[in-house]
């Protein structure tokens, strides 16, 4: 290899990048939980904290530690303001160019006296900050928190409605999905398609059946997936993924199998290894990347180095991504452009 070659590292960190499935809470830098507990006299306590950001090699989850964000330590607008900004300063660094993230406001909402447009607006402050600042471009997914009632998802689209805003674009569902199928929402799905919002829904995660896939799609109407992986037990409906053209948004770190799948076999039997390869439009992303220890470098290493896709593979998940977001017509013309020379250009030097 020349001098002018690049490693796979130096090629991961210059091409361009878009998230599309990452939770804002799941994005919290560590010294900057322990500064905010401490200013909003929290009970958590460093230690704890510290736990928070182990991972060990059957992990258990992160929705403890967003209830502990949520109930105790984002307690003040300017938090949100915060967090928002140094995710979005910590993705542009890895070459993200633009980010559609999650945030679920009903739990911040129950726990606080703060006002569901004081805490919007200082998301999209930060959101301001950052594009001003790095560059990046970012759309905000107020996200329904499932294991709450389905009257709390209907008020959250309501209070959207009531508070609208263009870079406030869609609805999102997630949390713990057992128990929750996708149905419960069903009618705050209808309210957000009814006023045009965009809709994606977590299903199909934690070994949950097909069957939260085929709900989501057919009663919610959802324009993309999350997660999605119990779909390959349904052929037939891995047909009608691919020909509607849905985009999946997939997770390496996800937390189900690495619990559940033995080491030697985690990378052999995870469905994202035959994802796209059945022909599923996928797109992999970081979901929280301070408790999983992961960045978007780290993501797209994964896919090949685990799960054996191609450096030209990547190129596709960019352009998928890029397809699948919710940026307006025009943007994704232009960005698919430019940012298909890009990945040239540095693929020629990774060569």
């Amino acid at each position: 290899m020349s001098e002018a070659n690049l490693t796979l590292n130096q090629f991961l960190q210059q091409i361009p990048k878009i998230e599309l499935h990452c939770h804002l809470l799941g994005t919290v830098r560590k010294e900057t939980m322990k500064e905010l507990a401490r200013k909003n006299g929290a009970r958590t306590t460093d230690a704890e904290i510290n736990a928070f950001y182990v991972r060990g090699e059957k992990p258990v989850g992160v929705l403890h530690i967003f209830r502990e964000l949520e109930n105790q330590i984002l307690q003040d607008p300017d938090d949100l303001r915060r967090i928002t900004y140094e995710y979005l300063e910590d993705a542009s660094r890895q070459q993200v160019r633009h980010a559609e993230f999650f945030w679920n406001p009903t739990g911040t909402l129950a726990a606080t006296d703060l006002s569901y447009s004081e805490l919007q607006n200082a998301i999209l402050l930060g959101m301001n900050e950052a594009e001003t600042d790095f560059g990046i471009t970012s759309l905000l997914i107020p996200s329904i928190d499932r294991e709450a009632s389905a009257s709390a998802g209907l008020e959250m689209v309501a209070l959207m409605c009531a508070h609208r805003h263009p870079a406030v674009v869609g609805i999102g569902m997630d949390y713990n999905e057992v128990n929750n199928p996708p149905e419960k929402f069903s009618d705050a799905y209808a309210l957000a398609k009814k006023v045009s919002l965009k809709t994606t829904a977590h299903a199909g995660e934690f070994g949950t059946s097909w069957k939260n896939v085929e709900t989501a799609m057919d009663v919610l109407g959802v324009d993309r997936l999350d997660h999605a992986y119990s779909v390959l037990d349904n052929p037939a409906l891995v047909s009608r993924c691919i020909d509607q053209g849905i985009l999946i948004t997939v997770v390496p770190t996800n937390s189900y199998y690495l619990r559940t799948l033995s080491a030697d076999l985690w990378a052999q039997e995870h469905p994202i290894r035959q994802m796209a390869r059945a022909g599923l439009k996928i797109h992999p992303n970081t979901d929280d990347p301070s408790f999983h220890l992961v960045d978007p470098i780290k993501c797209q290493r994964m896919m090949i180095e685990a799960f054996g896709y191609g450096i030209d593979d990547l190129k596709n998940f960019m352009l998928n991504g890029l397809e699948g977001s919710w940026l307006d017509h025009t943007s994704k013309s232009n960005l698919s452009k430019q940012w298909s020379e890009e990945f040239d250009e540095q693929r020629q030097k990774y060569l």
